[in-house]
């Protein structure tokens, strides 16, 4: 995936190599932003209503992401695939995607 090539020259070229663990938490951490921004912008405490999700915090989980599979030493675009091709036999087999 060339966006895991391009995080991965980024983090080298700027010396943020960090380890895994580190990685992870990272990414929980920049979930929990994206998960904060949805609940203010529906106001959920109020009234649920439609939620906002910023293109700079999706980015954020995208690159952390992105960080992560490569210090884990997963291809990204190997993961995306299998990842699709089991979600494709949960909906040949049961109609749905999630089990």
């Amino acid at each position: 995936m060339d966006e895991q090539q391009k995080v991965a020259e980024f983090v080298d070229e700027h010396d943020l190599d960090r380890s895994t663990e580190f990685r992870l938490q990272n990414l929980v951490e920049e979930i929990g932003e994206i998960g904060e921004d949805a609940i203010e912008s529906a106001e959920y405490d109020d009234s649920p209503g439609e939620i906002t999700v910023t293109r700079d915090e999706f980015g954020d989980v995208l690159f952390t992401a992105l960080q992560m599979g490569k210090s884990a030493g997963i291809d990204a675009s190997e993961a995306l695939d299998a990842s699709l091709e089991k979600y494709e036999e949960r909906i040949e087999e049961s109609g749905v995607s999630s089990s």
